[in-house]
């Protein structure tokens, strides 16, 4: 007998997929649905009733490696091996579920290495939503939930796609089709038999502007800069063992003093800065290099255990870009980071 996680004993009931398609592509919808069946979970998210990702549970890379693998032979910027890559960096937040969705954070990081283009990226998603889509279709019992706010909300969204033309082509599809016999079959979700061929959603033409997928090949792979400036070196560590150094290379000081200057001399890409420190504080050190000019754009984020009303009215003032609050997780160092640097 399969034995379920303790997460996906849930209310089971007869659902209509498509209507659950048509409530969330309403303008007026931002946020994710998510549906639970015995043998995985979909979880589509939107963007003011537009499509911005979608993904299967149990099947949560096979799609993303299967379709690197078909643009790999269009996308000359994308290197041999990438999804080898790919697992060694994101697969293992599967298993430690820092990440709710570390496919699409793969799909950042792509991006943000300029293996593939925004307009790249959105072809991929467009293709791994379509069959996610097909998956989520023949779905006829489960449970559901409207979720408003998520991890993607503060990652950037490379797709927008119009999902209530898929759904009402699918529908027109779907309805009464008639047989050999003069008789009327009434389909839900049409399956190939003697008399049709089964209509998918990969069978229309989606009306997504996008240019060709192949672009001029990129020679420069980016290395970002992060500074972090903590005068406890436990998390200056820890955050140094959270970022590939492929990607991030993490400059760490415990004085505040003294990473003014060392801040001046490298120009970092984005700065964490600890609010409780001798000397000077991070409002204060954030003050000070928002006072000089090439600083007054550059991300600070500042790291705090609190985050009370004060606190972030004392961050607003001296112009920092955000907050991180202390414990956080691999995820949600992440998350900001690719927030502020993509």
């Amino acid at each position: 007998m399969k034995t379920l996680p303790i997460s996906r004993y849930r209310f089971f009931q007869k659902l209509q997929p498509l209507s659950l398609l048509q409530k969330i592509t309403s303008p007026a919808f931002t946020g994710c649905l998510q549906v639970f069946s015995a043998n995985g979970a979909w979880s589509i998210y939107m963007e003011e009733g537009k499509l911005t990702y979608a993904c299967y549970s149990e099947q949560m890379f096979e799609p993303l490696y299967r379709n690197l693998q078909t643009l790999s032979q269009q996308i000359s910027t994308l290197p041999r091996g990438i999804n080898e890559q790919l697992k060694v960096i994101f697969e293992k937040e599967i298993e430690n579920q820092a990440i709710p969705n570390p496919d699409y954070l793969a799909i950042c990081w792509l991006v943000n290495q300029k293996y593939i283009s925004k307009i790249q990226a959105a072809v991929l998603i467009e293709r791994l939503a379509v069959e996610v889509l097909e998956s989520f279709l023949e779905l006829e019992v489960g449970s559901y939930e409207f979720i408003p706010e998520t991890f993607l909300d503060d990652l950037p969204k490379f797709c927008h796609l119009n999902l209530r033309l898929l759904v009402e082509q699918y529908q027109a599809a779907a309805k009464v089709v008639p047989n050999q016999a003069n008789h009327t079959v009434r389909e839900n979700h049409p399956q190939p038999t003697n008399n049709y061929q089964a209509t998918k959603l990969s069978d229309y033409k989606i009306k997504h502007q996008t240019k060709p997928l192949v672009c001029p090949p990129s020679t420069t792979k980016k290395v970002y800069n992060i500074f972090c400036i903590d005068d406890n070196a436990t998390v200056l560590e820890t955050i140094k063992g959270f970022l590939d150094e492929e990607i991030f290379s993490v400059i760490a000081l415990t004085d505040s003093s003294q990473a003014l200057m060392e801040i001046l001399r490298v120009k970092p890409a984005l700065i964490l800065l600890d609010v409780v420190m001798p000397h000077l504080d991070g409002y204060e050190v954030c003050s000070l290099l928002r006072k000089h000019t090439y600083f007054k754009n550059t991300p600070v984020i500042l790291m705090t255990e609190t985050s009370s009303l004060r606190d972030k009215a004392k961050a607003k003032m001296v112009k920092a870009t955000g907050y991180l609050q202390k414990p956080f997780t691999q995820g949600d160092l992440l998350k900001i980071l690719f927030h502020h640097m993509v």
